[in-house]
């Protein structure tokens, strides 16, 4: 997937415009918001001026204050959304906590997502070490993330934040995108 953050609009490109514009590497533990002027701009942002015409508004909200690692931001929207979704955002902020068992509950709840096809694609692509297979398994990647925590100079490493951009790219232009119909 191409990533092209002027399609989720003028705001949210500008608040993405900040970091990398939707292509930064995010820390597979991050030690805290990574841009202050990005989380006063979501903070002060309704998710429905953000995203207004998007088919998930709230879950988008979640996922970009996890593109800035403001993971208590993140779990405060992502735990009050009761969709597969919301419990893909709360997974993902679990996993960078790093607290590998709630992550790989919410996980479970998520069940099989419609990104998950793309994305283990995008694995195979990146070359992760196993996840060959055309079927992606979050709490497998849950796993992999641990093991390259443990040595964050690795080749393992780097793969494993590469996928969770793209995990994040297509999970966040899932949620963030225009609603079938919409204009």
């Amino acid at each position: 997937m191409k990533f092209d953050s002027k399609a989720y609009g003028p705001a949210v490109a500008a608040i993405l415009a900040l970091d990398s514009d939707g292509e930064r590497l995010m820390p597979l533990a991050p030690d805290g918001c990574s841009c202050s002027e990005a989380l006063a701009r979501i903070k002060t942002a309704a998710p429905e001026d953000l995203f207004p015409n998007s088919r998930a508004p709230h879950a988008a909200l979640s996922g970009l204050f996890l593109y800035f690692s403001c993971l208590d931001e993140s779990h405060q929207v992502a735990q009050s959304i009761q969709t597969p979704d919301g419990a893909y955002w709360h997974g993902i902020m679990h996993r960078q906590e790093p607290d590998p068992a709630n992550a790989r509950y919410w996980f479970r709840q998520v069940g099989s997502h419609p990104i998950f096809s793309e994305l283990a694609s995008a694995a195979r692509t990146i070359r992760l070490p196993d996840h060959e297979k055309d079927r992606w398994d979050p709490i497998r990647f849950v796993e992999t993330c641990e093991r390259a925590r443990l040595e964050p100079d690795s080749p393992l490493a780097r793969m494993a934040l590469e996928v969770q951009r793209a995990e994040w790219q297509l999970l966040f232009d899932f949620c963030a995108r225009a609603r079938s119909g919409a204009p």
